[in-house]
């Protein structure tokens, strides 16, 4: 392997930032079967490896995240998606602990992905592109840790999608996983989030130009469709009392309704900026990928349905947090989690944090996430003896 500083963003230029290049003698076997080779993972750090190598910490990205987690995007701009959580002094704190992030498999932001060229083709990969699952993303990350010359993580976090991320190192990597932080996530994705989901893609799929998602070779983008599906997924996102708060029934710069299809509330018009900002910096065909590895995504599959078997053994320690308010990734879900580490005697902490912000909680200013984050990774950096 080689390490590139260059990669593909999802408009074909160029992106600064670190890459991993795996040549066709170093695959990386998918669940769908098949081996992907060759294949780039693109990466980010911050902070300093200590010489002992102990103070690594893995931050996994939801859905629509990339690897800039505490540093800006270069396609948008826009600083790191965790300003909260991430940076100097801050919980995962890059003055104390080396902090990884890297881009998913099937993402859009250097690692390879249906925009990626499919080297048999010269052409993008688009749906030719073997399905991704998240423990496909993880044994991708687990082969960026092994180029780090890290044996053992000291933390592994994140939300949602990263949430289902973090379990799937604690199930498959328990020996190399210290301590982990899902947050916002479950052991499998519902039929309803599966549903919306489907609405998501279906739009995408609906557009004509989507082209059976041979865009670039036409040089169109999808964009109404992946416009759309955004904005569908992004209510599931809020909870009904934020929406209400932000927005409530507030007409958009007028002062009367103006009896048309024009974005006359205010939620309609944030939806659509919503839409048709995130079109400029995500592909339409990564989005069908990374939604159906959410799909896809059961923890107990491969223990005949029991969540105690997946954890059975393990001496990674857990904190998992929820929100009162997040009908997306409820609380019940990480209680059915929590119940399981009990019962396989696992060391478990819980927080069910009381917000009216949904979802989106984990990525926005709550002093009760900052608060419990800085907390469990304080004690088991002592415990640790970091």
């Amino acid at each position: 392997m080689a390490d590139i500083s260059i990669s593909k963003g999802i408009d074909s230029a160029n992106v600064l930032g670190s890459s991993i290049q795996f040549t066709e003698d170093e695959p990386l076997r998918l669940d769908a079967g098949v081996d992907l080779a060759p294949w780039v993972l693109a990466y980010q750090t911050y902070g300093e490896l200590n010489h002992d190598k102990s103070n690594a910490i893995l931050i996994c990205h939801a859905l629509t995240g990339d690897q800039f987690v505490a540093s800006s995007n270069p396609i948008t701009g826009k600083p790191g998606w965790w300003p909260e959580m991430v940076g100097p002094g801050k919980p995962i704190d890059t003055s104390k602990y080396f902090v990884i992030c890297s881009n998913v498999v099937g993402g859009c932001m250097g690692t390879t992905g249906p925009a990626s060229l499919n080297p048999k083709t010269a052409k993008p990969y688009g749906l030719e592109l073997p399905i991704i699952t998240i423990r496909d993303m993880v044994r991708a990350q687990a082969k960026l840790v092994d180029h780090l010359g890290i044996d053992q993580l000291f933390c592994v976090a994140g939300g949602s999608m990263g949430g289902m991320q973090v379990l799937q190192w604690a199930v498959s990597f328990p020996e190399r996983v210290f301590s982990c932080i899902p947050i916002a996530a479950a052991a499998k994705h519902s039929s309803q989030n599966i549903a919306f989901h489907e609405v998501g893609r279906q739009a995408i799929m609906a557009d004509p130009d989507w082209k059976a998602g041979r865009y670039f070779e036409a040089g169109l983008q999808p964009t109404k469709g992946l416009s759309v599906a955004r904005m569908a997924a992004h209510i599931t996102y809020m909870s009904d009392e934020a929406l209400q708060r932000k927005f409530g029934r507030k007409l958009q710069e007028r002062s009367a309704p103006t009896f048309s299809f024009d974005a006359d509330f205010q939620i309609e018009s944030y939806l659509r900026h919503q839409g048709s900002t995130f079109v400029e910096r995500f592909d339409a065909n990564s989005y069908l990928y990374v939604t159906r590895a959410m799909d896809y995504f059961d923890l107990a599959d491969d223990f005949e349905g029991s969540l105690v078997r997946a954890f059975a053994g393990t001496t990674t320690r857990f904190c998992l947090v929820s929100f009162s308010s997040d009908w997306l990734f409820p609380p019940s879900n990480s209680r059915t989690i929590v119940h399981a580490l009990n019962a396989a005697g696992a060391s478990v902490s819980y927080v069910e944090i009381e917000t009216d912000k949904g979802h989106d909680a984990f990525l926005l200013d709550v002093p009760e996430l900052i608060v419990t984050t800085q907390g469990f990774l304080n004690a088991a950096a002592h415990a640790r003896g970091l």
